[in-house]
């Protein structure tokens, strides 16, 4: 992508952006150390595993904020110039991501 954001397959953020997907982070991190414990703990296997559903939805939500985001800025600034490559840029992720 080389959109005015996307430089080099880096895209320089907002802080409110990057400030929601960093806050995303962080609380994913504690959910995972909260797994770690539980399993230190040994806590009972159905119970870890309805924390291990609620990570893997948590990481769900940070991909699709941050999907969402890459189609707004880069992808569409990309096509708005001409470059129709990033239309086949975006499929390649999906069918990564979608698998």
């Amino acid at each position: 992508m080389s959109c005015e954001k996307c430089e080099e397959r880096k895209k320089l953020r907002s802080e409110e952006e990057y400030k929601s997907l960093s806050n995303r982070l962080n609380r994913i991190a504690g959910q995972v150390k909260g797994l770690q414990k539980m399993l230190q703990d040994n806590a009972y296997c159905p119970d870890i595993l309805i924390q291990v559903s609620a990570v893997t939805s948590a990481l769900n939500a940070f991909s699709r904020e941050l999907l969402g985001s890459h189609i707004r800025t880069c992808v569409t600034e990309d096509i708005l110039s001409g470059k129709k490559e990033a239309a086949d840029d975006l499929v390649n992720v999906l069918q990564k991501i979608l698998k």
